[in-house]
């Protein structure tokens, strides 16, 4: 397809974004092109617009930026098999190598060359998107827009949540983000006995109630490893899922743990964080993983049959449906974080 789309650019190294004509991708003979629908905003897409210390070492301009999305199928590389023009996916957005020793033992999803899409190369902001056909997830026309758009983030909530086992277990999330609220969710579908949501933010709060949280904290108002202490008899919680990235959570996290518990950590710190190791981690006999994106491809067909269930409603999470040319107050939106997950339609 020859022409011009509108896209939203970082044009060069300083914070803000502009909305531009820019020529629509050409595909090589293993990609597909992507009519966008819907894009929903992350974390990730912060920090590019803010272009902070993460995103000058890591982003170069200019650059699409977005990378959670849904769309239609309009165009086909001539050795692509799997998808025809018509087609609804998503993608997976971490685009491997498949030579490096991870990819070839089943680790994929912490390739040691891998490019994110969004980041590494042109992502989703934009009315078109090329990518290999390899991470195309078909989704069922069935799933609204909207939704189908936030099946990667939530991936990543669906591969903390299952590291390990959660049935019957008392957990703690930490950090009420999307990822975190759609954690509590999945904690309270897979029979979790007690769910403790800490979150400074009481808009977001109120979410974490709504998708199920036992036990609601503002850790500002209350010493949150003291009433989980309290409530679970002196015992702590089985298991943390850590969404925050904040030091301070981190450490509450590892003190309201059980001995023997496990914790999964996925949010991201800004600087290097101070953690007493052999009581937190050595003593406690604690197992720690960390989560890196979406088992591939585990984690999507896991994903895939959570929605086919309707068990959890994600759109509780969805709290601003904006048309794509007001990208700029959606990402002060999130800026805010007076928002849940913000979808961008095209």
């Amino acid at each position: 397809m020859i022409g011009k789309m509108q896209a939203a650019l970082k044009v060069e190294a300083a914070p803000g974004v502009t909305i531009d004509l820019v020529d629509i991708p050409r595909i090589g003979p293993c990609d597909v092109l992507i009519e966008v629908k819907a894009a929903s905003i992350c974390g990730t897409d912060v920090h590019i617009y803010e272009w902070d210390a993460w995103a000058r070492s890591r982003v170069e301009v200019p650059r699409i930026f977005g990378h959670e999305f849904a769309g239609l199928v309009v165009e086909v590389g001539h050795d692509v098999t799997s998808l025809v023009p018509g087609d609804f996916v998503t993608a997976e957005t971490h685009i491997t190598c498949g030579e490096c020793y991870q990819c070839r033992t089943g680790q994929g999803h912490i390739c040691r060359n891998v490019k994110i899409v969004g980041v590494d190369r042109d992502g989703a902001f934009a009315q078109y998107i090329a990518l290999p056909a390899s991470v195309a997830w078909k989704t069922g026309k069935e799933i609204e827009q909207n939704v189908a758009s936030i099946q990667e983030p939530f991936g990543n909530a669906v591969h903390a949540v299952y590291a390990g086992e959660i049935t019957h277990k008392t957990v703690v999330i930490s950090g009420c983000g999307p990822i975190g609220l759609w954690a509590v969710g999945l904690c309270r579908i897979s029979g979790s006995s007690t769910i403790f949501a800490l979150e400074p933010n009481h808009k977001r709060l109120d979410l974490a109630h709504a998708m199920g949280a036992d036990y609601t904290l503002d850790p500002r108002e209350v010493d949150p490893v003291e009433h989980i202490l309290e409530v679970t008899e002196g015992l702590g919680v089985d298991v943390v899922l850590e969404m925050s990235g904040n030091p301070g959570a981190i450490r509450q996290g590892f003190q309201a743990l059980r001995n023997g518990g496990r914790v999964s950590l996925l949010g991201l710190p800004a600087t290097s964080v101070e953690l007493d190791l052999a009581n937190a981690i050595i003593f406690k006999g604690a197992t720690v993983s960390g989560i890196s994106g979406r088992r591939l491809f585990d984690t999507w067909y896991r994903t895939r049959r959570i929605l086919q269930q309707g068990q959890l409603d994600l759109k509780l999470v969805i709290t601003h449906t904006l048309p794509f040319e007001r990208l700029q107050e959606a990402l002060e939106i999130m800026k805010s974080g007076d928002c849940g997950k913000i979808v961008l339609t095209f």
